[in-house]
């Protein structure tokens, strides 16, 4: 049997074959009225990494919806080893707008999911939806956990913050085709691009995501603000959180360089630009050091000097 030290230990990134294969989260439950996680006050906690695009689409959630007085969030770390995700303090080192964590003071993301399921021998992900009065995980996938954050605590809100539908229902059609993908080919695409190990692999994931910018490009050319239905909805958020990423990570790092979006995509900058500027949640949820730190550090297979670029500058153009 495997000890604790070596389950869920990163030991690569990509398959036999060359490509790069996501884990299925685990931990799918929902925060919901009536069901075994019920809708209170305090009772839950998030943990995020900000260089992390899957977490950082809760983050941007939590602030739409007016979430922050319900529950807490610790960040951990921008470097992650082959251990995984650590907080602030672990090996005496600190970085910028990390934490400690903050329910448990434990060292590391892995000691949540082991204190969950003692025997868990997958890789340690975030975003978690942590339960104080349980002391379990509630989920660990980031798109149900938008999904439940969108109306779970509404009886709770400001009719303001409450009316706000991310999933509306006569645009679910809609924007489950365009996240269906998005995801594949661009959200995930960018992973299967960067942590390919063969040419093969590599072509077969970079080039289905340049298409997708096309794509993407010509959508967003008529000038609409938002991808779907005139309003903003868990589309432009789920895109956004890799959009952002794209010119100061996934052009160099992750070698998706068809070109940077600010040069090349005038339509999704716009786009881009438009929500970073103009919606404090996205922005201020956005730490660009947290984001080039972990990519060029976490990665030495891929940047085995660690160096972290300078650029690009600006990090977003202005309107």
């Amino acid at each position: 049997m495997s000890t604790p030290e070596q389950r869920g230990k990163i030991t690569g990134w990509a398959s036999n074959d060359g490509t790069f294969k996501r884990q299925t989260s685990k931990f799918r439950d929902s925060i919901e009225k009536g069901g075994e996680f019920e809708p209170e006050k305090g009772r839950y906690h998030l943990y995020v990494s900000l260089a992390c695009p899957w977490a950082h689409r809760t983050l941007i959630v939590r602030k739409l919806k007016g979430l922050e007085e319900f529950f807490d969030v610790s960040t951990v770390h921008p470097h992650m080893d082959e251990l995984g995700w650590r907080f602030n303090g672990t090996a005496d080192e600190t970085f910028p707008a990390a934490t400690e964590d903050k329910v448990y003071g434990v060292a590391r993301i892995r000691d949540l999911y082991f204190k969950t399921e003692p025997d868990y021998g997958a890789r340690f992900t975030v975003p978690v939806i942590w339960d104080k009065k349980n002391e379990t995980i509630v989920s660990n996938e980031s798109s149900e956990i938008i999904r439940f954050l969108n109306h779970a605590f509404d009886e709770f809100l400001p009719k303001d913050k409450a009316e706000l539908d991310f999933y509306p229902e006569e645009l679910r059609k809609e924007i489950d085709e365009l996240n269906e993908w998005v995801y594949d080919t661009v959200n995930n695409g960018v992973y299967r691009s960067g942590f390919a190990t063969t040419q093969e692999a590599y072509e077969k994931a970079v080039k289905p995501l340049g298409e997708s910018m096309e794509r993407l490009e010509k959508i967003l050319s008529d000038g609409r603000d938002f991808l779907v239905g005139g309003k903003l909805t868990e589309a432009d958020i789920r895109l956004y959180t890799t959009i952002v990423r794209y010119d100061p990570v996934y052009h160099n790092h992750f070698k998706c360089n068809f070109g940077l979006v600010r040069h090349s995509y005038p339509n999704l900058n716009r786009w881009l630009k438009n929500l970073y500027w103009n919606y404090p949640a996205f922005k201020d949820t956005t730490d660009f050091a947290h984001i080039k730190e972990h990519y060029y550090w976490s990665h030495p297979q891929i940047n085995p000097t660690r160096i972290v670029p300078v650029g690009p500058s600006p990090n977003i153009e202005a309107l």
